[in-house]
């Protein structure tokens, strides 16, 4: 019997959620995605060290100073990342839009444009990444603009049906809606675990999944932040997962017969509305789901932290240089 990574992996494209290459290169999957958490972890691995010196001496010889100067070189070190990962997935890399711009539409923009201009002075092309944006309003309407002019995104950050639809009608490229945090939430506030086929956030990316196929959205359901591989497990059939290296471990020594559990056509004959969200809708909607609401905050500020963390790890670099 094949283990069950190699069983998902005929059923969903298998992404890894990670900025540690090494674990990249052991489980090939697909595609891979970073946050600033991810790269804040891996930049003070040794093995990586020469990715962190690099982006420091590019933005320290650019003219740039202040925040200018930080932000060139985040910037550079995620593409840093992106290019060694993309040297070992044949897909994309995820990168991520400052989250402190979740809610600055104009800037996330610029920020996007900024980010696929250095891919392509480094040799990559546009269509080998996926712009991370917040599941905000303004990330939103800022992805909408960005796949118009063919940068591709993915909005994270999801865990509303309401964002699920807005990113469905702007067209966007690809959302990750998080399980594993709708999971906390409930198991938090119900005071109750859950079993994986009646886990909120399995159920979640599920509704989602077949309100997409019933109404034929093109935009790409990539399940993420899994606690369990119960979860991973449950949603086999999905179009993409992003797993961290943990649970691909899990997955590959697991001989025991997986079943797919989501197909393109199961939800053909649900009596579902369709929806169309204006910007009074969409935030009256996301309102009135407190676990949507309080989950998509705290993740922002989690991110916002994390660039925190990384500048001042950078600032000390750049101490060390002087």
């Amino acid at each position: 019997m094949k283990d069950k990574l190699t069983q998902l992996k005929e059923m969903t494209v298998v992404v890894a959620d990670t900025g540690d290459i090494d674990s990249i290169r052991q489980y090939q999957p697909e595609d891979a995605t970073t946050n600033p958490s991810l790269i804040f972890a891996a930049a003070q691995m040794e093995q990586y060290s020469h990715l962190v010196d690099e982006a420091v001496n590019f933005g320290t010889q650019s003219k740039s100073s202040g925040q200018e100067l930080l932000d060139t070189i985040l910037d550079r070190l995620a593409i840093n990342f992106g290019k060694e990962i993309l040297k070992i997935v044949p897909g994309r890399i995820s990168t991520e839009v400052d989250a402190r711009l979740s809610f600055d539409k104009e800037n996330t923009i610029q920020r996007a444009r900024k980010l696929i201009e250095m891919y392509g002075q480094a040799g990559i092309e546009r269509n080998r990444i996926l712009i991370k944006i917040a599941s905000t309003w303004e990330g939103i309407k800022a992805a909408e603009i960005l796949e118009q002019e063919g940068i591709n995104c993915n909005l994270t950050l999801l865990f509303g049906f309401s964002q699920a639809v807005a990113c469905a009608e702007a067209k966007v490229f690809l959302i990750s809606p998080f399980v594993g945090r709708i999971l906390d939430w409930y198991k938090k506030n119900e005071g109750k675990e859950f079993p994986a086929e009646k886990d909120p956030g399995v159920l979640s990316v599920t509704n989602i999944y077949r309100y997409y196929k019933k109404f034929d959205y093109q935009t790409i359901i990539m399940g993420a932040s899994f606690r369990n591989t119960g979860e991973i497990e449950q949603l086999a059939g999905c179009d993409r997962l992003t797993i961290g290296p943990n649970f691909l471990d899990e997955l590959s020594k697991d001989h025991t017969p997986l079943s797919q559990k989501l197909y393109s056509d199961m939800s053909q004959n649900d009596e579902i509305d369709q929806l169309h969200l204006d910007e009074k809708t969409f935030r009256f909607m996301l309102n009135e789901d407190p676990m949507a609401t309080e989950k998509l905050a705290e993740g922002i500020r989690n991110f916002s932290n994390d660039l925190i963390k990384l500048e001042n790890f950078i600032k000390e670099r750049i101490a060390d240089q002087k």
